[in-house]
């Protein structure tokens, strides 16, 4: 290598040789009328605020990548306390940590002091910072704990809410919020008057993809929304999981998976279904759906007249599907309520043919989005986007479900008691976009 090209080299790591202009612009190619660029060094970077930051290095043809992540230091990030340490837990909600930018685990609660004290050698948590279930006051005088993540079976979600917010800590729950709309009204008095947030997990919400679909269906850029389906189903296979033994689940299928299909027609459209109609079949001489359905099939009709048809099994191959029909186009979301896999196509008229799009959005963490959004509630002292109205609207709207299959008549609903009927009356203030 000649002595040129190395000093060329060494100048354009230090941001020198005078690269400004539009060769270092932060937004690509720019007019002669635009303002001159920042000097940003072209490979090293430059500080802005609290975030690194580098010019766009590509031409107009792409798009700019983007900006490098900018975590809060581990000290100022909000502790969670991880209560339950079933699979999901272990699976997916505690690596999810280390693609979180402001929420940092530092307890946990569990039932087994074994699988506690390996799991938090894993993840760096103290030994005095493991928790039986019945040591509450222990954890309510660990200043570290500000949040706790409830992650036990959905009918011990009313006695760990109530006992979280009576240690003074804030509460992201997992879904189903409850066993009963009862409960579920339960745990947000108890929160309200503890003066803690309650967040139900509804990741989907924050997810990129369920995101883009509900901007794309509200923004009318394809027409109007005339029908939607959903559909969550999977196949269960072992008889003594908690899943299938009502007083810990609640029901069988509809409130594990099939809410997804519920709640997330409900935050596609921002309304509320005015009637539902369903129907439940499970198999006879199963043993294991002696307690809890199999299979559910539910319409819900809103107030715009648009109509959800949805489904949810526990004896299906896995199929996880959100489709949308408008007017002028369809937006069909596969693997909609997984963990990742993602793939969003639109439909639409172009000119004299139909054209079919595949967004290249950019799949993240749903665990990470939704830990972080809690810790910015928490760090800015705002409504979480899922609150828990949103839960125990889903509760309400589940019974009525079980009743209408009950009845084989048409149940009428409507908006939660004292939200009004505005859009989005359950949920908290709109997401930030990127975030």
């Amino acid at each position: 290598m000649s002595d040129d090209l190395r000093l060329s080299r060494r100048l354009l790591l230090a941001g020198g040789a005078g690269l400004t202009g539009t060769a270092l612009g932060l937004g690509g190619a720019r007019a002669a009328s635009d303002p001159p660029a920042p000097s940003v060094p072209a490979d090293t970077g430059a500080v802005q605020g609290e975030r690194v930051v580098f010019p766009n290095w590509r031409d107009s043809g792409d798009a700019p990548p983007p900006p490098p992540p900018a975590p809060m230091p581990p000290s100022e990030r909000v502790g969670f306390a991880i209560v339950g340490l079933g699979r999901l837990s272990l699976e997916e909600i505690l690596p999810a940590f280390g693609e979180a930018k402001k929420a940092k685990p530092v307890a946990l609660m569990s039932g087994s002091p074994e699988k506690a004290k390996l799991t938090a050698a894993q993840y760096g948590i103290p030994a005095d910072a493991i928790y039986a279930y019945d040591q509450w006051d222990r954890l309510k005088a660990n200043p570290a704990v500000r949040a706790v993540y409830i992650v036990t079976p959905n009918g011990l979600h009313r006695d760990n809410v109530l006992a979280a917010a009576a240690a003074g800590k804030h509460v992201l729950c997992e879904k189903p919020m409850a066993n009963s709309s009862a409960e579920a009204q339960e745990m947000i008095e108890a929160c309200n008057k503890a003066g803690v947030k309650l967040m139900i997990a509804y990741r989907c919400q924050y997810e990129p993809f369920n995101r883009e679909v509900v901007r794309l269906a509200r923004s009318g850029e394809f027409g109007r929304v005339k029908m939607v389906e959903a559909f969550n189903g999977q196949t269960t296979a072992l008889p003594e999981q908690w899943r299938l033994r009502k007083a810990l689940a609640g029901g069988g299928a509809l409130p594990d998976i099939g809410l997804y299909c519920l709640n997330g027609v409900r935050a596609l459209l921002g309304e509320e279904p005015v009637t539902i109609q369903a129907q439940i079949v499970t198999p006879e001489n199963d043993p294991r759906f002696k307690e809890v359905e199999e299979s559910v099939a539910f319409t819900l009709r809103f107030p715009s007249g648009v109509i959800a048809q949805c489904g949810t099994s526990y004896g299906v191959h896995e199929s996880r599907e959100l489709r949308v029909h408008t007017t002028g186009g369809s937006l069909n979301l596969h693997n909609a309520f997984a963990y990742r896999g993602q793939r969003l196509t639109v439909a639409h008229r172009e000119g004299g043919h139909v054209q079919r799009d595949e967004p290249a959005l950019t799949p993240k963490n749903q665990f990470a989005l939704e830990l972080d959004h809690m810790a910015e509630c928490i760090l800015t002292d705002r409504r979480p986007r899922t609150p828990g109205e949103e839960g125990l609207q889903d509760m309400i709207l589940m019974e009525a479900i079980y009743a209408a299959a009950r009845s084989g008549q048409p149940v009428t609903v409507g908006p939660l008691a004292g939200t009004g009927q505005g859009a989005d009356a359950t949920r908290g203030p709109a997401l930030e976009e990127g975030k």
